[in-house]
C-alpha cells in the first residue's frame, strides 16, 4: 500500500485537496456514532453528523486559516451559507469514504502506520526515531499516541482509497496538446465598469425596510451568551513538579540501567567504491585491486584517488570521507572490515552488494559510559514521571470527588493539590483557541449547563487532555440578547442600499450588453489588456471567467460579469493571439496539472455515486442553527 501511495503522490494530493478539513480532533468512534448533542445537520443513512461535530470542524478550519493568513484572517470569512455548506460537504465526503473503505476492508496496516511515524522528522533525535520525542510532541498537542495513531490510520486509509479511485487520471497526447494550446492562448480585452457607488443615489428604501429586515433576521443581531469563569487544572505534570527524588534513588536507577547509558564505539572511515553494476563484477574487482596497489604505494594519495575514481557520488567529492558511524549503519561486510582495522589502517578489497570497497579508518571514538552527572536530570525526570503516573489515578479520583462534593468553591481542591485558581476572560459557547485550556469543547458544555450558570456550582472534572483534568466555576454571566434596533439600523440601511445599488448596476449592465451584441458600441472603453488563462491578473477573476467562456469565431465579442459588492463589468474581446510554444519543462508541468484535474473529476464522480448509494440528507435549518449556537 505504501509504495502505491508514494508512486501516486499526484493522485493523493488531488484527493486531499478535495478533503480539506483536518481529522485530528475526531477519534475513530466519533465518525461512527452520534455524540448525542443537538439536532443533526446531516444524515448518511443511519450515520449522523451533529451540530456539535460541525461546530468543532468549523472551529478547526477557522484556526487553520488563522495560522495561514495571520493578521489578514477575518472570522467572517466562514460566516456565510456557502462556506458552511462547503465545510459540511467535506465532512460528509470524509465519512462516506471511511464507511466505503470499511466495507471494502481497506485499512492501513500497522506496519504502514509505524513507517509513517518513524519517518516524521519532528519525532527524531540525531536522525533516529525517539519514542520520548514522539510522546512529548503529542502531549504538547493534547493528544495520546493511541488517538494519534488511530487518526493516522484513517488518513492513510483515505490515501489508499484515493489511489484506487484516481489512478486513471491520465490525458492523451492529442487532448493535452489541444488543452495546452487553449491555456497559452492570449486575448486582448477592454473593460467598461458600472460602479456600484454611482447607483447609491438612485436607491430609495421604504421607510420600514430596515425594520422589516431586522424583524425577519433577528438571529443575525443576537449577542451571544457569555461567561467568565475561574478554573483549576490537575495534570500528571503538576504532580511530577511537586515530587522530589533523592540522590540515592537517582544513583540506584543509574546503576540498574548502565547498559542504557553506554555510548557505543564509533568509527570514521573513507572509502573508494568501484560499483559492480558499472563494469561487471570481474572488471570491477580487477580495477579495485589496481587502485589498492596504488594506495599501498602512496597512502597519502587516498583522498585524491577517491575523488577521481570512487563511484560513490556522496563521498567521492569529500575524498571518500563517510564521517563517524556506529555498528548497524553500514552493510555488514563494510562494517566488519571497518571495525577490525586500527586507526590509519587500509583494508584489502572488500566486496558488498554495491561493489568493491577500499576502506581507510581515519578516526575511532571508543565505547564509553556516560557519567552520572551527564544523565542525572534525565533520570530524575523519568523517576518523577513514573511516580506521578502512579499517583495520578488516585489524585484524579480525589480531585473529581472534591469538586463535586464541595461544589460552591474551587479553593478547597486548589489548596489540597497545591494548584493555582486561574480566571478566564469572557467565554462563549463556541471555543476560541486563544482561550487556551478553556477552549475545550467538553468544559464549555459543562460550564454553560443550567446548574453551572444558575447556581454557580463547580463543573464536573473534565479530561481535557491525556492525564489532565480541569474543573471550572462561573463567576459572571451575560445571557444572549437581541441588539436594539436603533443600534443596528444604520448598518442595515447601508447594506440594503448597496444590495439595491448592485441590482441596478446588474440590470443596466445586462441591458448594455444586449445592445453591444446588436452592434451598438458607443462606450468609452478602458485601456486594452492582454490576458491568458495562465495569467489574467490585470482583470478581476469573475471577468476573466466571462472572457474565456466567450465564443471568439466572430470579433469583437462581448461579455458581462456581475461583480458582487462592486457593480458590473462589460468586457470586449478584440483579438485572439495564439500562445507561445511551451518548453518541455512547462509542458510537462501543465500535463500533470491536467491529469490532476481529471483525477479530481473522477473522485467527484465517485463521491456523487456514494452520496446516492448511502442516501445523504442535509438539515439546512439545523446547519444554520449550528452557526448561531
Amino acid at each position: 500500500m505504501f509504495d502505491a501511495v508514494r508512486n501516486n503522490k499526484r493522485i493523493v494530493q488531488v484527493f486531499l485537496a478535495l478533503i480539506t478539513l483536518p481529522f485530528a480532533f475526531f477519534g475513530v468512534d466519533s465518525y461512527m456514532r452520534d455524540s448525542g448533542a443537538g439536532s443533526d445537520v446531516a444524515a448518511i443513512g443511519e450515520l449522523k453528523i451533529t451540530q456539535q461535530q460541525f461546530q468543532q470542524t468549523l472551529r478547526e478550519q477557522q484556526e487553520r486559516l488563522r495560522t495561514q493568513l495571520g493578521a489578514q484572517f477575518d472570522p467572517k470569512m466562514l460566516d456565510n451559507p456557502e462556506a458552511r455548506m462547503a465545510i459540511l460537504d467535506d465532512l460528509i465526503n470524509q465519512r462516506l469514504l471511511l464507511v466505503e473503505a470499511g466495507k471494502n476492508r481497506m485499512f492501513a496496516s500497522d506496519d504502514a502506520v509505524r513507517q509513517t511515524i518513524a519517518g516524521v522528522d519532528a519525532f527524531k533525535v540525531d536522525g533516529k526515531f525517539s519514542t520520548e520525542r514522539y510522546e512529548a510532541a503529542l502531549r504538547a498537542q493534547g493528544m495520546t499516541p493511541q488517538g494519534f495513531e488511530a487518526q493516522l490510520r484513517q488518513d492513510l486509509t483515505l490515501q489508499q482509497l484515493a489511489g484506487a479511485v484516481g489512478q486513471s487520471g491520465l490525458v492523451s497526447r492529442s487532448v493535452s496538446d489541444r488543452l495546452l494550446a487553449l491555456q497559452a492562448e492570449k486575448r486582448e480585452v477592454a473593460e467598461y465598469r458600472l460602479d456600484l457607488d454611482s447607483y447609491l443615489d438612485k436607491v430609495k428604501l421604504a421607510d420600514d425596510a430596515a425594520r422589516k429586515f431586522y424583524d425577519e433576521n433577528s438571529k443575525q443581531f443576537q449577542t451571544p451568551e457569555m461567561a467568565k469563569a475561574e478554573y483549576v487544572v490537575l495534570s500528571m505534570d503538576t504532580i511530577a513538579a511537586q515530587l522530589t527524588v533523592s540522590e540515592a534513588e537517582v544513583k540506584a536507577a543509574y546503576d540498574s540501567r548502565k547498559d542504557r547509558f553506554q555510548q557505543p564505539e564509533e568509527r570514521r572511515a573513507s572509502h573508494i567504491l568501484i560499483a559492480s553494476e558499472k563494469l561487471g563484477k570481474d572488471k570491477a574487482k580487477t580495477r579495485a585491486e589496481e587502485l589498492l596497489a596504488e594506495v599501498r604505494k602512496a597512502p597519502a594519495s587516498f583522498a585524491e584517488l577517491a575523488r577521481k575514481n570512487s563511484d560513490d557520488p556522496g563521498s567521492a567529492a569529500k575524498g571518500g570521507d563517510l564521517g563517524f558511524f556506529g555498528r548497524g549503519m553500514m552493510v555488514k561486510p563494510f562494517e566488519d572490515s571497518a571495525f577490525s582495522l586500527k586507526e590509519g589502517d587500509i583494508s584489502g578489497v572488500v566486496e558488498s552488494d554495491f561493489g568493491y570497497h577500499i576502506i581507510k579508518v581515519t578516526g575511532i571514538h571508543a565505547a564509553k559510559e556516560k557519567p552520572l552527572a551527564e544523565v542525572k536530570d534525565e533520570i530524575e525526570a523519568e523517576l518523577k514521571k513514573t511516580a506521578a503516573s502512579r499517583k495520578f489515578a488516585e489524585a484524579a479520583e480525589a480531585f473529581s470527588n472534591m469538586v463535586y462534593e464541595q461544589s460552591d468553591s474551587l479553593a478547597p481542591v486548589a489548596e489540597k493539590f497545591k494548584l493555582t485558581v486561574k480566571q478566564s476572560d469572557w467565554l462563549g459557547r463556541q471555543a476560541n483557541p486563544a482561550n487556551g485550556v478553556m477552549a475545550n469543547e467538553k468544559i464549555l458544555a459543562a460550564l454553560f449547563a443550567g446548574d453551572s450558570i444558575q447556581n454557580k456550582r463547580n463543573t464536573e472534572a473534565v479530561e481535557i487532555a491525556s492525564n489532565t483534568l480541569l474543573a471550572a466555576r462561573v463567576l459572571d454571566y451575560k445571557a444572549a440578547a437581541l441588539q436594539p434596533f436603533d443600534s443596528v439600523k444604520a448598518s442595515i440601511e447601508t447594506m440594503l442600499k448597496r444590495q439595491e445599488a448592485q441590482a441596478l448596476a446588474a440590470k443596466e449592465g445586462a441591458e448594455r450588453l444586449e445592445a453591444l451584441r446588436k452592434g451598438e458600441d458607443k462606450l468609452n472603453w478602458g485601456a486594452v489588456k492582454t490576458v491568458s488563462r495562465l495569467d489574467s491578473r490585470t482583470i478581476s477573476p469573475i471577468a476573466a471567467q466571462a472572457v474565456f467562456r466567450l465564443e471568439t469565431t466572430k470579433l469583437p465579442a462581448y461579455a458581462g460579469a456581475e461583480l458582487p459588492g462592486s457593480g458590473y463589468a462589460l468586457i470586449k474581446v478584440g483579438k485572439v493571439i495564439p500562445g507561445d510554444k511551451m518548453d518541455d519543462a512547462t509542458r510537462k508541468g501543465m500535463v500533470q496539472q491536467l491529469g490532476n484535474l481529471l483525477a479530481k473529476e473522477e473522485i467527484q464522480t465517485y463521491l456523487a455515486a456514494l452520496r446516492a448509494r448511502y442516501k445523504v440528507e442535509i438539515n439546512k435549518a439545523a446547519l444554520e442553527d449550528a452557526r448561531e449556537r
